[in-house]
């Protein structure tokens, strides 16, 4: 194929952009350039949409894109226009819109058909070469919206500029009744209604890890101490890590699983689930105290560290499904592989452990019948298996260790499936959010680091002249203006990095970067925020996204974000804009609160109880240092944390929470000055009285 001349794409910095660049097809960037031509041409624009590490975006493209025949018609007919939707999630965005109204569903690859000025009348996913199983194929479509371009143009006008009428239409929010408890109450029902009471999740098939759902239920049961809460959150994390949608051997999770039981995954990994599901474990486990929560989150930050981090201190974004042409050939294993690999003995144990089955549990995608491979999964609690085994739990898990590490050392001699070595703001901000979260609560140093690092290259190398945030970083160049995501993600991984460090020089920047997020993407007219900023380039219509999908909203995190602030900095403006962007949405919200969870989080804090805590100390003090572990440690998700040095002045401190001044040590001990729902309690100096405190007016207090 690299015999071919090459098209306009290869200049280009995507991974997934380039895997295109020697296609037949004519290949065009998105920009001027190819919206010039098309209307010079006087020809419509084929829009596909997708992203390296999507398995169905390769078989297109084999199928497709890399057809002599199929690039003929494609040529002949349009200008072609290949976008990353990872770099490019305004775009994505609108025209997902598109495709979800006109055809009542979405995915990737995303294909749309669209006039020179950026309309469309034609959306689809997935298209193959032939028409097959009532699907359209792209032999016979092209000729046919040849055709109706050629001869009944008017109909696709029409049908464009009706399209873009509902899409504005649309996007304008409706501001309904305040949301209250109720409204909490009502999107736990829904998720309970959904609720998959043997597996875990919330669907049947496919079923997405989905973890800011629950990360909500976990503060739903704080509140109102519904233990079913509690046991939905525990049930769909133990069998998610049980399951073949984690990685055993690697560790980290895929994307989601294709099955109910969370056994057969999409094999991708992708940086933002290792992001979020560490953060619910983390959450898990300090409400809990299950160690095998606090263990898999600690897995997959070992997964991160070491083959998802740059040289330069930032996050890779995704490994594929593929290697060597399949998906999953990397992470499947037959029962003789195993054997030869451990050894008949150790094999015995491990094929009991891990489910491993002669005939495979894997079955390839063009055949019926079983490949003889297998995914790893448990199926029964260890402590069962040690006893049958005649083993304690304890020399049972030190073989499995030691069982793992063997095959996994042997999984690295593979070909290893394609990495997005793309850097992007967003996905990193939150796994900086959840590395300075681990590092307080393992107390690991490691992470810490990290997070640091991870920090400092997107506030050093990804933002332009005039200090704003970029979106993608790679082979060292930065690029694409920061969307809403980048910016709110980023500030919660700040505040984060605050409250693991106490370094204000964290929180400082976090209050800059929201001032520059409220200057450019604020809706002044009717509250919330855009993705896209206000001298962004102009699309069909400029998005507001409140709905909280594979990864929460940015509007939903910006909120918690203020919240956040106005407790940290003491300035009321921000719980002000929180406000008025929760009524903004709040319409939408409350019609279907179950799909807005991470907005729930939020909205659970607005209504308190939520709690500031200043601690008054030496850091380097027993009392100080046991007084910020009990904090760190316990599950307390609405309040935030500042420790004010008695050894060093922090003018930084100081100036952003003016407050904070005149709080004094007593008798020269850590002391604890506990504000809550706008009032203070006594400062104490007993860490257990000052948990206490935080614990009052909830109805479940978690493991300590």
């Amino acid at each position: 194929m690299n015999n071919r001349r090459p098209n306009k794409l290869i200049a280009e910095k995507s991974p997934y952009l380039l895997q295109h660049a020697y296609n037949p097809v004519d290949w065009h960037p998105w920009g001027d350039e190819a919206f010039e031509k098309a209307a010079k041409e006087d020809r419509p624009i084929f829009l596909s949409i997708g992203y390296s590490t999507c398995h169905w975006c390769h078989v297109m493209a084999k199928e497709s894109f890399e057809d002599e025949a199929v690039a003929r018609l494609m040529n002949d007919a349009f200008v072609s226009i290949k976008v990353d939707r990872e770099e490019r999630p305004d775009i994505d965005s609108v025209y997902m819109r598109v495709c979800q109204m006109m055809t009542g569903n979405g995915g990737w690859p995303l294909t749309i058909i669209m006039t020179p000025s950026k309309k469309p009348f034609f959306a689809a996913t997935y298209l193959p070469r032939e028409a097959r199983f009532g699907m359209a194929g792209m032999k016979q479509l092209i000729p046919r919206i040849k055709e109706i371009w050629e001869y009944d143009r008017a109909q696709a006008l029409s049908s464009a500029d009706r399209i873009a009428s509902i899409l504005t239409t649309a996007s304008i929010e409706q501001t309904g009744e305040p949301l209250t408890e109720r409204t909490l109450e009502m999107a736990y029902r829904g998720l309970s209604r959904n609720y998959d009471v043997q597996y875990g999740g919330f669907s049947q098939a496919p079923k997405f890890p989905s973890p800011h759902n629950l990360m909500y239920l976990l503060r739903y049961w704080r509140r109102t101490g519904d233990e079913w809460a509690l046991k939905m959150v525990e049930t769909t994390l133990g069998n998610m890590r049980s399951g073949g949608i984690y990685d055993h051997l690697g560790f980290g999770f895929h994307r989601y699983s294709t099955d109910h039981r969370w056994l057969v995954p999409h094999f991708e990994k992708m940086l933002y689930d290792q992001a979020l599901l560490a953060m619910a474990y983390i959450e898990a486990y300090q409400a809990t105290g299950n160690r095998d929560f606090g263990k898999t989150a600690q897995e997959i930050f070992t997964y991160v560290l070491r083959d998802m981090t740059a040289p330069e201190g930032g996050f890779y974004s995704a490994e594929d499904a593929d290697s060597e042409g399949e998906e999953g050939t990397f992470y499947l294993w037959t029962e003789d592989e195993i054997r030869q690999a451990l050894g008949q003995e150790e094999a015995e144990i491990f094929t009991r452990v891990y489910a491993i089955q002669r005939e495979g549990n894997f079955r390839a995608e063009a055949a019926a019948a079983k490949t003889g491979k297998n995914i790893l999964h448990s199926t029964r609690p260890l402590p069962a298996l040690a006893k049958e085994l005649g083993l304690s739990s304890g020399e049972l898990e030190e073989r499995l260790d030691t069982a793992r590490e063997t095959l996994f050392q042997v999984r690295e001699k593979r070909v290893h499936p394609h990495k997005d070595d793309k850097i992007l703001t967003d996905w990193n901000a939150l796994m900086i959010a959840a590395l300075a979260r681990g590092a307080g609560v393992f107390q690991e140093p490691a992470y810490e680091e990290a997070a640091r690092r991870a920090g400092g290259f997107i506030l050093a190398r990804m933002r332009d002249a005039g200090g704003r945030l970029l979106h993608r970083y790679r082979n060292r160049e930065a690029a694409i203006p920061a969307f809403l995501d980048d910016y709110a993600f980023l500030i919660w991984g700040l505040v984060e990095l605050y409250e693991a460090t106490f370094d204000s020089g964290y929180l400082r920047r976090g209050i800059e970067l929201n001032e520059v997020m409220l200057q450019h993407f604020w809706d002044h007219e009717k509250g919330g925020l855009f993705f896209s900023a206000d001298d962004a380039e102009g699309m069909l219509v400029r998005t507001k996204e409140f709905y909280d999908g594979a990864i929460p909203s940015g509007n939903s995190v910006a909120m918690l974000n203020l919240l956040r602030l106005s407790h940290l900095a003491g300035n009321a403006l921000y719980e002000e804009k929180a406000a008025h962007l929760l009524r903004a949405c709040s319409k939408t919200v409350a019609e279907a609160p179950s799909a807005h969870t991470q907005l729930m989080s939020a909205l659970d804090f607005s209504l308190g109880p939520s709690s500031q805590v200043v601690i008054v100390g030496n850091p380097r003090s027993g009392d100080t240092m046991t007084m910020i572990r009990r904090l760190q440690g316990s599950f307390l998700p609405n309040k935030v944390v500042m420790v004010r040095s008695t050894e060093e002045r922090d003018p930084d401190l100081i100036r952003l929470a003016e407050y904070t001044r005149g709080l004094e040590s007593i008798g020269g001990k850590a002391t604890a000055y506990v504000c809550r729902d706008f009032r203070c309690d006594l400062p104490t100096t007993d860490d257990q009285q000052m948990l206490s405190l935080l614990n009052e007016g909830v109805a479940s207090t978690p493991a300590s």
